[in-house]
């Protein structure tokens, strides 16, 4: 069983940055794909980023590349969402996931999400 809590979400001009994070429970951390996702109000849940259990494999959303940052710290429990020169569009609900390595498609935990408002 992994427990995923979601914090540094906020209110912020377009433009702006803020930094999500993830802290698992666990001891196993290490064993699984992290992904961050999102849904805005009235729009169905959205990927945005995902990293291996390793670090070496990450993957972004096109909306997303060269704006957004994934990484993680296993020593830490915690995976990190750098999010840079957001856009009203960025809003939404955030939420991390986590994957068992395997089976890193199918994510079976998942966090209570972070409101990210973005104003324009």
């Amino acid at each position: 069983q992994v427990q995923l809590v979601e914090s540094g979400g906020g209110l912020v001009q377009a433009g702006g940055s803020l930094r999500l994070s993830c802290a698992a429970s666990g001891r196993t951390f290490s064993s699984y794909t992290m992904g961050w996702f999102r849904q805005a109000p009235g729009k169905e849940r959205e990927f945005v980023a995902k990293i291996s259990r390793n670090g070496i494999s990450i993957h972004y959303a096109d909306s997303v590349k060269g704006r957004f940052t994934i990484s993680r710290d296993n020593a830490k429990n915690t995976v990190y969402l750098q999010m840079n020169g957001l856009k009203p569009e960025d809003t939404a609900v955030y939420v991390c996931a986590a994957a068992h390595w395997t089976s890193p498609q199918k994510y079976d935990y998942w966090g209570q999400g972070s409101q990210v408002t973005v104003s324009s």
